[in-house]
């Protein structure tokens, strides 16, 4: 054998591994930047979620690991300005986090019976970042109550006990809870809510034997850079296959399928000619420029919502570009039905808000609370870290559960006091301090009425009083 034959073999195997990788590569330049800036959209709200189900359940050893698969991970705290893991945090609903795998058999959540007065509910997202269901109180109840998630590839019968039955278009699936808490004082009320929260497959809950074991999966890990570069489309491609094609969907993954974008196929962006690449790059900078857009004329106007955002395919209607806006400002977002949530950025002027330069009010009219069937909850944020303020309150938000604590107008209205130098002692009852510079609020509605969607209760708008 000639001293050269094993190089030429190893050259060989390199080109016939390249042409067999992307022998579905089949776009132009210019077909492949549309169709990568669609598919870049379509995908990134699936990627993003990996990075999530990556961490808290596959990823044991990582600081943020909740449960695996098919167990719950309960977390219950008071977040303070310490807390510094995520940003804007919710310091109204601590969480619970169930990843299902629903391939082998369905999965029972069990919720128990809590006092009427509390919220708490389960959201049921799939892989593609829609809220397909929600549990407790909305739309089943305090009672609790035994509920079966089944995947799409089920199809029995419901044993008996069961509520209701939750299909999944998506074969890995994320629930996650929220239980309300009250204050410092709930915590451990609202400990002992979650350990009454259980997860079990459908043979566990029978007493029979499992199903046959299905193929164990090997996860890929997440890299830099993997939602905003061509490397999406190979996680996009791995999560995929736990996601049946969508009648209404199949002519669109055709398309995608011209870039090498399919359910399960290989996708090596190292293989890319410089050409393929540079497209795929153009494209997903297209995508990114529309979402720009978008926000700065739709979002940042109020003529699109967070409820627009959110909710499940029927709600979205297949609307890739909201889709992709919920994921990148707010992943796992709840439902319109489900809450509502307005950003406080700027006062009725128009002008950031900024505790170093003015004191504000936020007055609510007699009758004129945010109108929530559950409870509502206004929290205050640093500008410049989007954490909780430090104040020698302690004090990070105000609630409706604190209204009897609440001084209220002579007219029966409220007006809170948001500003970085204690009001008079008086006020200071209703005092939201605020941190020496740039801030901002969240108002959450849980379970708001109508008159939020519809326009006719009216957010009232912070006001500056004077000169500090």
């Amino acid at each position: 054998m000639n001293r050269d034959t094993p190089i030429r073999l190893l050259l060989a195997c390199s080109l016939l591994l390249c042409n067999s990788a992307w022998a579905g590569f089949s776009a132009t330049p210019d077909e492949a930047r549309a169709i990568a800036k669609q598919a870049y959209l379509y995908g990134f709200p699936v990627v993003e979620m990996y990075k999530t189900l990556y961490t808290q359940a596959v990823d044991s050893q990582g600081p943020n690991f909740k449960a695996g698969f098919n167990s719950i991970g309960n977390t219950a705290q008071v977040f303070t300005p310490r807390d510094t893991a995520f940003v804007t945090p919710n310091s109204d609903t601590p969480y619970s986090f169930v990843w299902l795998d629903l391939r082998r058999e369905p999965v029972i959540l069990t919720l128990p019976a809590i006092e009427k007065e509390r919220y708490y509910s389960v959201q049921l997202i799939d892989l593609y970042t829609q809220n397909f269901a929600y549990l407790g109180t909305r739309t089943s109840g305090n009672q609790g109550g035994r509920f079966m998630i089944a995947g799409p590839d089920w199809n029995g019968q419901a044993p008996a006990g069961i509520e209701r039955v939750v299909n999944s278009e998506t074969a890995i699936a994320y629930a996650l809870y929220r239980t309300q808490l009250y204050d410092g004082q709930d915590l451990e009320q609202v400990k002992r809510i979650q350990q009454g929260y259980k997860v079990e497959p459908l043979s566990q809950y029978l007493k029979q034997p499992p199903p046959a074991a299905v193929a164990p999966i090997d996860w890929p890990k997440p890299v830099a850079h993997m939602s905003d570069s061509p490397e999406l489309f190979r996680y996009l491609n791995f999560m995929l296959a736990f996601a049946p094609a969508q009648e209404a969907e199949k002519p669109l993954l055709a398309r995608f399928a011209k870039i090498g974008v399919g359910a399960g196929q290989p996708f090596q962006a190292s293989a890319l000619s410089a050409e393929q690449r540079q497209a795929l790059e153009h494209g997903i900078a297209d995508g990114k420029a529309e979402f720009a857009a978008f926000k700065k004329d739709q979002v940042d106007t109020h003529r699109v919502s967070s409820g627009d955002l959110f909710g499940d395919r029927a709600h979205l209607r297949n609307n890739y570009l909201y889709r992709y806006a919920g994921a990148n400002m707010g992943i796992f977002g709840n439902s319109a039905d489900e809450a509502n949530y307005i950003g406080y950025f700027v006062d009725n002027q128009g002008h950031p808000v900024d505790a170093a330069k003015h004191a504000y009010t936020l007055h609510f009219a007699k009758d004129a609370l945010p109108p929530a069937d559950a409870f509502w909850s206004l929290t205050l944020y640093d500008g410049k870290n989007k954490l909780l303020v430090d104040n020698p309150l302690n004090r990070y938000l105000i609630n409706s559960h604190m209204l009897p604590r609440l001084k209220r107008d002579a007219d029966g209205g409220l007006t809170l006091y948001v500003q970085h130098q204690a009001p008079a002692e008086a006020l200071q009852s209703n005092w939201l301090p605020a941190p020496d510079g740039p801030f901002y609020g969240v108002l959450r509605i849980y379970l708001p009425r109508p008159q939020v969607s519809n326009g006719q209760w009216k957010m009232p708008l912070l006001t500056p009083v004077a000169q500090q």
